[in-house]
């Protein structure tokens, strides 16, 4: 018996560019009884169906894009005969689709890093359930990824989880739903062993993969200061404390390291926590920007956003404190217009973005926009091969449509169009390498344009924005740069990495009364 860990993919590119951290999650979590888990990572290579024998245990985890795929795999391992347990936010949302559809014998809905190894011991042992409850587990709870079991030569990137959960409540995602509201943040001990393990291995870029790297805004705190009751208040600042402990950690590490996370735009409010990510060397987040429009924000629940010169303004005060954004837009909105694909452009330019993506308006299962749209619009429930609208991720790719609500002033194929153009002109050549300026040295600007090339042809390639010869095209060049991408991000490893001593330093003290000043205006 062997125990096989699977992240379903209709594309391979040879080289990935961000481990899937819940593959070597759920590896770490396997008990070792069972041996070393079988670790297929679709994005790489396609899986050889034929690793899988009878009797073992094949864990599946999959989101909304990749459900079809996992569902095949799925069938085909339990036609070998090997018992199939699914996992994933789609799962989790869906679990009746991957009994019926994907061959599972299991499916968990919640966080697998605890209920795993009891999933395999049912199966073994033929008293296996058709669900298993997980729920959302406390951080000392979550399991250290298995990294020696990254297979050589894969990844750009290594990933380090910090906190699940997001305050926020944005209608497009389903985090804050899955992974709750309240912030569940790791002892920086237990981050700190994971980094300084993958920096031994000669990983020096790593990945915060958080639902949100800045839990605690600084208007959260204030008003929560306000209260009588100062429990919450209390809270709220230790959470705070923690993030600075663990920025003061990351700050002894070797100077070569370099992080990315994602964070939303109130962070710019709060200097001392940029001063702090800037010596902690996290040199980019992902800033959620959404739309250049206050018509926009409205739409998707992002009203704490800013538009126009000061939305220019929040993101320029990222780059002064040394953090470069990838930001994310979405294209597609009922308020957009045609204007809309070059005034985005136009804002990207003028902010400095260092990456930006461009996607479109999508309905996500779990999300408010999904249920607003499956409840409320009659072309839901239209059919296209037997499946309802509704479920669109049962239909083929290419015979989805490229838009699920129709648009108020806009065809579909001009917004296909309009943002095709965004993409091909921000990722055009010459803005690249001027953009590349943020870096040091030459062998680091020609690794910012060649991962550059390579996000587009990665990211470009689905959506909206795409058809079937672009993804053919995209999914060949994407395989030619990875490989030599990587290798400008290789380093030699360090086996005698210690974990650095937390320093003992004090909190920057909290900026509340310059804040309460511009709340009150």
């Amino acid at each position: 018996m062997r125990v096989h860990l699977v992240n379903p993919s209709e594309l391979s590119f040879g080289v990935g560019v961000i481990t899937p951290r819940w593959l070597y999650v759920l590896a770490g979590a396997t008990p070792t009884e069972y041996g070393d888990p079988n670790l297929i990572d679709e994005t790489l290579e396609p899986v050889d169906l034929n690793d899988f024998q009878a009797g073992d245990v094949v864990g599946i985890g999959i989101h909304t894009s990749n459900a079809m795929r996992g569902y095949e795999v799925g069938k085909a391992a339990r036609e070998r005969g090997a018992f199939v347990v699914f996992g994933g936010i789609h799962a989790r949302l869906y679990p009746e689709e991957a009994l019926e559809r994907g061959g599972a014998h299991s499916v968990v809905r919640g966080d697998g890093d605890v209920v795993w190894g009891q999933a395999i011991s049912d199966c073994l042992e033929g008293t296996q359930k058709e669900t298993y409850e997980a729920g959302m587990i406390e951080a000392d709870q979550f399991a250290k990824g298995r990294w020696d079991l990254i297979p050589e030569g894969s990844y750009m990137w290594a990933s380090v989880q910090t906190v699940r959960g997001c305050p926020k409540h944005c209608s497009f995602c389903s985090v804050w739903r899955t992974d709750g509201q309240r912030p569940r943040q790791r002892q920086s001990d237990h981050v700190m062993e994971e980094i300084v393990d993958l920096r031994r291995r000669g990983f020096r870029f790593i990945a915060l993969a958080d639902d949100n790297f800045y839990p605690v805004p600084l208007r959260d705190l204030e008003l929560a200061e306000r209260r009588t009751d100062k429990s919450r208040y209390n809270e709220l600042r230790m959470l705070r404390e923690e993030r600075f402990d663990l920025m003061r950690r990351m700050a002894l590490l070797p100077k070569d390291m370099i992080f990315f996370t994602q964070i939303t735009m109130e962070a710019a409010e709060d200097p001392e926590f940029l001063d702090a990510m800037r010596e902690a060397r996290i040199r980019g987040a992902l800033v959620g920007i959404e739309s250049v429009t206050p018509e926009g924000l409205k739409t998707v629940y992002k009203g704490f956003n800013l538009v126009g010169q000061e939305l220019i303004e929040r993101l320029q005060t990222f780059r002064e404190h040394g953090v470069y954004i990838l930001g994310s837009f979405i294209f597609g909105l009922s308020s957009d217009r045609a204007e809309t694909f070059d005034a985005t452009l136009d804002l990207a330019d003028k902010a400095d973005l260092a990456f930006a993506q461009f996607v479109s308006l999508s309905v996500f299962p779990g999300t408010i926009d999904f249920k607003n749209w499956e409840e409320d619009c009659p072309d839901a429930n239209i059919e296209i091969d037997g499946v309802p609208l509704k479920r669109y991720w049962l239909i083929p790719s290419m015979k989805r449509p490229k838009l699920y609500t129709p648009h108020p002033t806009m065809t579909v194929e001009e917004i296909r169009q309009g943002s095709q153009g965004v993409w091909d002109s921000f990722y055009s050549l010459r803005l690249v390498w001027k953009r590349s300026r943020i870096c040091p040295t030459v062998r680091s600007r020609l690794a910012f344009l060649f991962l550059s090339k390579l996000y587009r042809q990665m990211y470009a390639n689905t959506g909206i924005a795409t058809d079937s010869a672009r993804v053919t095209r995209s999914t060949q060049w994407a395989r030619l740069l990875a490989k030599p991408c990587r290798r400008l991000f290789q380093s030699g490893p360090m086996p005698d990495l210690q974990v650095p001593e937390p320093p003992d330093l004090p909190v920057p003290e909290l900026p509340l009364p310059a804040l309460q000043e511009r709340l009150e205006a």
